[in-house]
């Protein structure tokens, strides 16, 4: 990384998702680029995500969806995060997103949409460019 800062980022899987290879690849390739990770597991509720979050420090939250519950979950994970202060963490979401439902995660506040066939540099990238600075 360029930044001497270490850059903390919580992974999530929330929901009843139960695939989590992708997520624990995107884990490995933030770590291999500085970053500190924290994951939570599978099946995780927003309300667990977020508390994580805060008690961790973080300054990303990236969400693994792959069930397609993300218009459900990722919205309550935003919400929650603002009503406890903590709007100014950076959330992402990776997994099947279609195209028609990306402008709604980017009103609500999603900054990083990845989707099938975004590259963990992608990722590392993008995560480095807008996480935000202390």
């Amino acid at each position: 990384m360029a930044s001497d800062r270490i850059v903390r980022v919580l992974l999530a899987k929330p929901g009843l998702d139960g695939h989590d290879r992708g997520i624990k690849v995107v884990a490995r390739s933030l770590r291999e680029a500085g970053m500190e990770v924290i994951y939570t597991g599978l099946h995780q509720t927003p309300e667990q995500i977020v508390e994580a979050a805060i008690q961790e420090d973080v300054s990303v939250v990236g969400l693994s969806i792959l069930s397609g519950a993300h218009m459900a979950l990722a919205p309550r994970v935003v919400e929650l995060l603002k009503e406890e202060g903590a709007k100014d963490i950076l959330v992402t979401i990776g997994g099947i997103i279609p195209e028609d439902d990306i402008p709604e995660l980017e009103k609500i506040g999603i900054k990083g949409i990845f989707g099938p066939g975004t590259t963990t540099e992608e990722i590392v990238e993008f995560i480095v460019n807008n996480a935000p600075k202390d």
